[in-house]
């Protein structure tokens, strides 16, 4: 439990550790610092060591540990299997020679049902509930096996990964070609097995792999050099085009560039510029007509591009549904009702996923799980359209487009199967677009408590699959049984309430503001209701933050990814650089012994991954790696024949080798290597007395990967990386420190 966790923590403490350290700038002569915390505090603040909860720590046991068999995952932790991806150019003499040369430059849910039809007019029920539960435990299968065993980071929607990415942190495998083949097979298998899941929170993340994968001009999955786009191979560009990417998602999935444009500013890109606005909506526009044409082929309307998105959810006619200045108070009483449920939502599939990261991360396991999943929806679905007798009549103005009779008479369809049986995009718009009377108040009711439940039950799992959808259409079916109820005090059209219900739900999950009115208004093409929307969205925001968090945040703690928000944990302004740096740090001399160098990069224990150079900085443990490998040095005093270029950091992009693969003879070990060409030699240093927020706002708004901590002197004392930062929350006692730990 979380008591044990934390008396299990080894510390090193801050003020006990001596450690020498080397002057950044001035002079060469080698000093002892002796660092004393500030007195008084909350708690006390030091470095963790690794956390295991299975058997005491001493002091004497190595840092890096093993990873435990069960996962010791609860929100207290913080993973130092992340690294930080650096979206600062480091301005050594490679970059500038470059940037001089460059300078005279111009810069299916269809699946054949007739079996259980068939069955069912013989009036072999059990065997058609066998059949669909097994049909569709099948597709599940198959697209859980292809994640939980091919490539695990194709699970879930993948916003929250995406979004980490474009924080600053390396998710490792997150943007490769094998991620997007297997998203894309399991997405169509956890849609077609009839899951309460959407197909375009994974349609951002394909969006994201596909525009990381131009950006590169290359695949290293396949070993394919196209030789172009060379200069996109770095952090900052690749970022740049994955939030292209992700919008491009958007705006392909909904019919909304603008509200593609807007996502990845809200919810993705941490860094943003005027420039990348239009570059962005361009990519988003482009998608967009893309999708339209490749649509009117598949519709046998060639040249047609009027076409609304891939997820249509219709057009509300202006004429004829309006909102009153008297409603307006009953938009934000169903915000708050969003709120609450968005965050029992949340609350529920936190619990969950704590129970699964636990117990069920044995990839068989979870391909059982999410079979399970796939029989209990089918039994569920099936459960209720037999019970449900809410037989609706065959009309003129009736817009089902496959409604089912099933056990209603002649003339007639069921309207729960035709719920359930239909894409949940469809529904969604059954529930807009229908006239009055087309549901009972009952079916809405259960249709919507066994929808959530199927839904939290189902984000998560090990399959590819989205919150969107399934968030619509729990708040489409309540909204509407709002409007039906309110309709017997005042007139009122219960297919604006499901689109009111439908924002309040999905913004009381997602907790997003600005870009969901704007999807919304885009795809039901429509700005009357652009007000109301937003309303219901802040109000959604608020009441639902005041219970917890947003689930992709969730699910970004719960991964214990070092995520670093806007600002700095607003009590954190008695906390100094000096207390919440890496100490004592690694440094390297200008001109290095190769062996040093080499033993330096294998020391598993160091955790900041960039080492100070005596009178500079340098670059981090990649880059160094890379001049290893091609054994750049001086022999002799003189340099070797080869002259390192960008263009072979480029290359080895981004999967740099790791030291030990590099082989390294015992002459080339007394081998010197100059790495004055190689470093940066103007990093960014703060006093040790700068307080945390601003350490934090220099570091996140620069998107650094280190930062160097001077004294008075401005010899080096310490260095302040993502981990660092990120530690620090606010929590039910005031600021809290997470622990670190090798998950």
């Amino acid at each position: 439990d979380m008591a044990n966790i934390a008396k299990k923590v080894s510390w090193s403490g801050r003020g006990d550790d001596r450690g020498e350290r080397t002057p950044l700038l001035n002079g060469d002569e080698e000093v002892k610092y002796n660092r004393q915390l500030s007195g008084g505090g909350i708690f006390h603040i030091g470095r963790l060591s690794t956390v295991d909860l299975e058997e005491e720590i001493t002091p004497e046991e190595d840092i890096v540990r093993s990873r435990p068999k069960e996962i010791p995952h609860n929100e207290k932790l913080l993973s130092l299997k992340f690294e930080s991806l650096d979206y600062d150019n480091s301005e050594n003499q490679l970059f500038l020679e470059e940037e001089r040369r460059m300078s005279h430059m111009a810069s299916f849910n269809c699946i054949e049902r007739s079996d259980i039809e068939k069955y069912t007019e013989l009036g072999g029920l059990s065997i058609s509930l066998i059949l669909w539960a097994v049909l569709n435990s099948a597709f599940v299968m198959f697209g859980a096996i292809a994640v939980a065993f091919v490539e695990p980071i194709a699970a879930g929607s993948g916003i929250p990964q995406i979004k980490c990415f474009l924080n600053g942190v390396k998710i490792p495998r997150v943007v490769r070609l094998k991620t997007l083949v297997i998203k894309v097979f399991g997405v169509i298998c956890s849609v077609a097995g009839g899951l309460a899941v959407g197909k375009e929170g994974p349609m951002i993340h394909s969006g994201a792999v596909v525009a990381a994968g131009v950006s590169q001009g290359r695949s290293t999955s396949l070993k394919k050099d196209f030789k172009i786009f060379e200069y996109f191979r770095r952090d900052t560009e690749k970022r740049d085009f994955v939030s292209a990417g992700a919008a491009a998602g958007v705006s392909a999935a909904f019919g909304a560039p603008v509200g593609g444009v807007l996502f990845s500013l809200e919810e993705g890109a941490s860094f943003w510029n005027q420039m990348l606005t239009w570059r962005i909506f361009f990519a988003s526009m482009v998608s967009t007509f893309t999708l339209n044409f490749f649509l009117s082929i598949y519709h046998g309307k060639p040249g047609e591009l009027s076409s609304p998105g891939l997820i249509n959810f219709g057009r509300f006619d202006s004429d004829i549904v309006q909102y009153n200045l008297y409603e307006i108070p009953l938009f934000i009483i169903m915000g708050a009702l969003g709120g609450v449920l968005g965050a029992l939502f949340n609350i529920i599939n936190y619990w969950l996923t704590i129970f699964r990261i636990r117990y069920i991360h044995r990839p068989c396991l979870q391909v059982m799980e999410a079979m399970l999943v796939a029989a209990v929806t089918a039994t569920v679905s099936f459960a209720m359209i037999y019970f449900s007798n809410d037989c609706q009549p065959l009309g003129q103005d009736n817009t089902e487009e496959y409604p089912l009779q099933l056990f209603c008479a002649d003339g007639e369809y069921n309207s729960m199967a035709t719920a359930f049986f239909n894409t949940p995009e469809r529904s969604v718009r059954s529930l807009f677009h229908n006239p009055p009377g087309t549901y009972n108040p009952v079916t809405l009711g259960v249709f919507t408590l066994a929808y959530f439940f199927l839904a939290v039950w189902t984000y998560g799992l090990t399959v590819s699959a989205g919150v969107f959808i399934p968030s619509l259409l729990i708040g489409a079916a309540w909204g509407r049984l709002f409007g039906i109820l309110l309709s017997f005090i005042i007139w009122a059209d219960p297919g604006k309430y499901a689109l009111i219900g439908a924002a309040a739900q999905l913004g009381g999950i997602v907790r997003m503001t600005l870009s969901l009115t704007v999807i919304l208004v885009e795809a039901t093409g429509n700005v009357t209701y652009g007000f109301p929307i937003m309303l219901v969205l802040m109000t959604a925001k608020i009441v639902g933050d005041y219970f917890i968090e947003g689930l992709y945040d969730i699910h970004i703690k719960l991964q214990s990814v070092p995520f670093l928000h806007w600002d700095a944990p607003p009590t954190s302004h008695w906390l100094t650089a000096r207390e919440v740096m890496s100490s004592p740090v690694t440094c390297l001399n200008r001109v290095e012994k190769v062996g040093r160098i080499v033993d330096v990069l294998s020391n598993t224990s160091t955790i900041h991954n960039g080492f100070p150079v005596v009178a500079h900085t340098s670059e981090n443990d990649e880059h160094i790696s890379v001049l290893i490998k091609s054994k750049t040095c001086l022999a002799s005093s003189r340099l070797s024949q080869r002259k390192l270029q960008l263009k072979d950091f480029r290359d080895a992009y981004p999967r740099f080798p790791p030291i030990q693969s590099i082989h390294v003879s015992q002459d080339e070990r007394e081998c010197m290597m100059d790495l004055t060409e190689f470093m940066n030699p103007t990093p960014y240093t703060v006093p040790q007395e700068t307080s945390l927020p601003r350490v934090f706002k220099l570091f996140r708004a620069l998107g650094l990967r280190h930062l160097v901590v001077v004294d008075n002197e401005n010899r080096v004392v310490g260095l302040v990386t993502r981990k660092d930062l990120a530690r620090y929350h606010v929590g039910k006692d005031g600021l809290e420190e997470l622990h670190l730990a090798q998950t």
